[in-house]
């Protein structure tokens, strides 16, 4: 049995999400924030028997903020289980527990916990006349959490991440319109309280680690305490007698030494001399504590570990971090391993965060190995490392928008040998893109290593900042990966950059043409018509996909950034290129020329020479602030990045004020009126049209103002 699906509505940040699991191995990852914490409480309020029982009793705190007023609405967090267990226990959960007989035995089932208005409340709900606001706001007002309950559901077959079935089972606020029903069907029949799947299963949670040492101080969550206390119930007693003995042999020892004796005489002389006889103790002893009972005995051992330095064991306190993280892990493991042979009808084992301070390849070899037989294990993790090993189809990413966490599963709707592409593309590197906020795609080094120089430059923020990732296909391939941006799959705004190739040289045929101009027209003609033939399926694999787009360079990345005004830039860096001076004196005369058959030869002379990703290298160190971004990559970036907003934008303006002050006194007035503008936007006294307005006027030669006019 394991668990296919779970749905959460109004819980937390998820509004409505429905995350899908398979046999063996899960993996969820996300952005901080995203709710991969709240999805592990959900998974856990429903099926780890350790949880307090009073964390059922929800509050308003677990409603999700986007629906505003939380009172009325509902809480669902629904599991749905495949090969369902043909154990008559298992079996009655689903079947008789749920009020529902019909079927002999059950192979897909749910377990669901609803948090909802008592019956009294939902009935003045439905009693209530069709648009009548005045009406539900002054029900409202009269409503708390005493009015809510906690009920688990079996057997449903609502779908409650639907937004019309929700209306159906729960109200449609707007309208003012409630089911008249109390209990409808569909949600499932109630689960008694003496039956518990949580009782009839092996579940482990394996918390992120923030302070192991804490954790193993503590009698509550301390793993090797936990272990000890399993085993001390399974020794046998006339076993432990001997032990018992000793222990109870060298306390007395300690007590009776004539040193011990002597300080116990003296503490009671003096607490009678001071406080007199009326208010003394009537008894004290100064002896050992240590217990000669099994189960208290084992609260006194510790785990002593030597990491590095042979015959020297340590604390934990003494390890390393990723040391430390290590020995919890395992601890928790062998829980796992412990719960795992009581012959449970299912085993779920919970990891959050596995990779604390853990070095890549353990982290790696973790996850290979942990992935025991009739055991399905969901991990989250924030590590590239990961994700890399981990199997697309059983991934789901969780996405913030806003207040509002969504969840894709990267492969949705894609058949076999798609999914075994993106599988072989997704590296330790490209596998960033699952964790990013918008995507950028490239096809080559040059725009792997400029493309941020040039960002950071320009708008003084990186694209880590603006939560971009960039990733080198390093071929023409964009449909292996971005297959991946769809609505079926991952809702992210994705851009792929590459280049047209247009020839920049005429290409027609001239008897007088050298071999080699020959050559050079015949290689250029052979680009162009693969360039062409690249848009047209780029623009048609996009079409009517609102998160992919396909930007051009209408040469390549090195021609058109010339074409742009750069070649300053690129004339700065000859001496890193060249060592002869004719040739460096002729190459400047090149790309000053403003012949693009000149300069567009000249620039893919200089990448050819020494390698296009050490030119980007060499390149990358003459790039300033009033470089001029190329249109196309400027698409791309605002295609990628939307909507931006109005914040970075200030913090962009900011940036190209530094840079205009660091360029002389001349424009310091202008520069002092636009900060002061910057200044009260920030304070919430104007807005920014007016700043924007003002960055025109004081420095229409800026080059961010072709950017404003794009945005």
């Amino acid at each position: 049995m394991h668990i296919s699906k779970l749905q959460l509505v109004n819980y937390r940040n998820f509004a409505r999400a429905t995350v899908k699991f398979e046999k063996g191995v899960n993996t969820i990852i996300g952005e901080n924030g995203s709710g991969k914490t709240n999805l592990f409480r959900a998974i856990r309020l429903l099926l780890d028997d350790n949880m307090l029982r009073m964390a059922h009793r929800l509050d308003e705190r677990d409603f999700h903020r986007g629906i505003g007023e939380w009172r009325g609405h509902w809480i669902i967090i629904s599991l749905e289980f495949t090969d369902v267990s043909q154990d008559e226990t298992i079996q009655s959960l689903f079947l008789h527990g749920a009020g529902n007989i019909a079927a002999a035995t059950v192979d897909r089932a749910t377990y669901n916990l609803i948090f909802r208005p008592k019956a009294a409340i939902r009935q003045k709900l439905g009693e209530l006349a069709p648009g009548d606001h005045a009406g539900l706001a002054a029900l409202r007002s009269e409503m708390s959490l005493a009015d809510y309950e906690t009920i688990f559901t079996g057997k449903s077959s609502a779908d409650f991440g639907a937004s019309d079935v929700y209306r159906s089972l729960v109200g449609d606020f707007d309208a003012v319109i409630f089911p008249a029903e109390l209990t409808p069907p569909d949600i499932g029949g109630i689960v008694p309280g003496m039956f518990s799947i949580a009782r009839e299963i092996g579940f482990t949670f394996v918390q992120a680690l923030r302070d192991v040492v804490a954790e193993f101080q503590n009698n509550r969550t301390n793993p090797l305490l936990t272990l000890l206390k399993g085993k001390s119930g399974e020794i046998d007693p006339s076993a432990f007698a001997p032990i018992s003995a000793l222990v109870s042999d060298l306390n007395n020892a300690i007590e009776g030494l004539d040193d011990v004796c002597a300080i116990r005489t003296d503490i009671r002389e003096t607490i009678t001399d001071a406080a007199g006889e009326t208010y003394s103790p009537k008894s004290l002893s100064i002896r050992s504590d240590l217990s000669d009972e099994a189960d208290r005995l084992f609260q006194s051992l510790k785990l002593f570990v030597s990491e590095s330095e042979v015959g020297y064991e340590g604390g934990i306190h003494e390890l390393s971090l990723g040391g430390a993280n290590l020995i919890y892990l395992t601890l928790k493991l062998l829980e796992f391993k412990y719960q795992k042979v009581k012959q449970t009808f299912a085993n779920f084992l919970v990891v959050e965060e596995p990779e604390a301070h853990i070095h890549t390849h353990i982290q790696k070899t973790l996850f290979d190995r942990l992935n025991y037989d009739d055991t399905q294990i969901i991990y989250s993790t924030h590590s590239t490392h990961i994700s890399e090993v981990s199997n697309v189809e059983n991934i789901n990413i969780l996405g913030r928008d806003g207040c509002v966490c969504e969840v894709f599963q990267p492969a949705a709707g894609l058949d076999p040998g798609q999914i075994r592409n993106i599988q072989r593309y997704l590296d330790a590197v490209r596998s960033n893109l699952l964790f990013a906020k918008s995507v950028l795609l490239v096809e080559g080094d040059a725009e792997e290593i400029l493309v941020p120089i040039l960002i950071k430059q320009v708008f003084g923020l990186s694209l880590d900042e603006l939560g971009i990732s960039l990733i080198n296909i390093r071929s023409t391939g964009f449909e292996n990966v971005g297959v991946l941006f769809h609505d079926l799959r991952i809702r992210k705004n994705c851009a792929i950059i590459t280049d047209l190739d247009q020839a920049f040289i005429n290409l027609t045929a001239h008897p007088l043409d050298s071999d080699a101009e020959i050559k050079a027209k015949k290689k250029a003609l052979r680009s162009q018509s693969s360039g062409a033939a690249r848009s047209n399926r780029l623009n048609t694999f996009c079409q009517g996909n609102v998160w992919l787009t396909a930007h051009f360079a209408q040469h390549t990345f090195e021609v058109d950034f010339i074409l742009a005004g750069n070649s300053a830039a690129a004339v700065s860096v000859l001496n890193d290129i060249y060592s002869d001076a004719q040739t460096i004196a002729q190459a400047k005369v090149d790309l000053e020329s403003g012949d693009i058959a000149r300069y567009g030869a000249r620039v893919l002379t200089m990448a050819n020479h020494v390698g296009k990703g050490w030119f980007a290298i060499v390149l990358g160190k003459a790039i300033t602030p009033d470089v001029h971004l190329p249109n196309y990559l400027l698409s791309a970036l605002f295609s990628a990045h939307k909507p931006i907003s109005d914040e970075t934008l200030a913090s962009i303006f900011e940036h190209r004020l530094k840079w205009q002050l660091s360029s002389g006194p001349d424009f310091q007035s202008q520069i002092d009126a636009m900060r002061d503008h910057v200044g009260r936007f920030r304070r919430g006294e104007i807005d920014f049209d007016a700043v924007r307005a003002e960055m025109l006027k004081a420095f229409p030669g800026d080059g961010i103002n072709t950017i404003l006019a794009t945005l």
